[in-house]
């Protein structure tokens, strides 16, 4: 199998979200815990499953993937 990844990442003191995506597209935008489980929710519709997850203070790092 192949994959290819991509990470969100939630700075929530700073209400900051960054999606970085293959082929160097990133998106970011602002929210909550809310806006995280939509921008998450999303690109599992996409097929993007979430591969690991890394923590420390007030970030948040997923990893995702989808099967190529």
């Amino acid at each position: 199998m192949r994959y290819e990844f991509a990470t969100v990442e939630w700075i929530w003191t700073d209400s900051a979200i960054q999606v970085n995506l293959p082929g160097g597209e990133e998106r970011t935008s602002t929210g909550s815990y809310n806006q995280v489980v939509a921008v998450l929710s999303g690109l599992g519709e996409q097929g993007w499953d979430v591969a690991a997850c890394a923590s420390a203070g007030n970030w948040l790092l997923w990893t995702l993937r989808r099967m190529l």
